[in-house]
């Protein structure tokens, strides 16, 4: 099976649905990964430090918790990629982000530093996603209380993404104007 090859039901939780669904039919995820980086970059790289403390209503992230968000659960999937594709079958907990945003101190980072980490995050995680063999692609352990496939992983770090960026394109950006 190629890397496009979409993951069936009973691979993932259903709602991880609303990511996978980012992921256009017959597109390959981990093209869609190495294209993002340009895309975030192009929407807030050249944004100040102030104009990424932005949230666009109460109670809402700003544009760099959002990031910060990305990178966790970018980090979270791959890592669970990673112990799936070993055959791990130790069942691994969730996480709980809005624990996780407050506790990252991402508006008192440089937006500089985030894009930096961003970067060296996803390297790192086309790395390992090119280093799985149809075998490892097709291993599935339990997260969260559900299955999840190293396939499904697959398309679920881009297509969460692919839903951050259309926030940032839909809210944030037009308020910033």
């Amino acid at each position: 099976m190629s890397t496009t090859s979409r993951p069936v039901s009973g691979q993932y939780q259903p709602y991880y649905d609303t990511y996978i669904r980012h992921i256009p039919e017959e597109a390959d995820p981990l093209q869609i990964l190495a294209e993002q980086p340009a895309q975030l970059t192009q929407l807030v790289g050249s944004l100040t430090d102030e104009q990424a403390r932005f949230a666009y209503a109460p109670g809402k992230w700003s544009i760099k918790e959002m990031l910060v968000h990305m990178l966790d659960t970018e980090r979270i999937f791959a890592y669970r990629a990673l112990r799936f594709s070993r055959n791990d079958q130790t069942d691994l907990p969730g996480f709980e982000q809005d624990d996780y945003v407050p506790n990252s101190e991402a508006n008192n980072r440089p937006l500089s530093d985030i894009l930096q980490e961003y970067a060296t995050v996803r390297a790192a995680t086309l790395s390992l996603f090119h280093s799985f063999s149809a075998v490892q692609l097709e291993r599935t352990g339990r997260a969260n209380g559900g299955p999840a496939s190293v396939r499904a992983l697959l398309f679920i770090i881009p297509g969460h993404e692919s839903h951050h960026l259309s926030i940032l394109r839909e809210r944030y950006l037009p308020a910033l104007v």
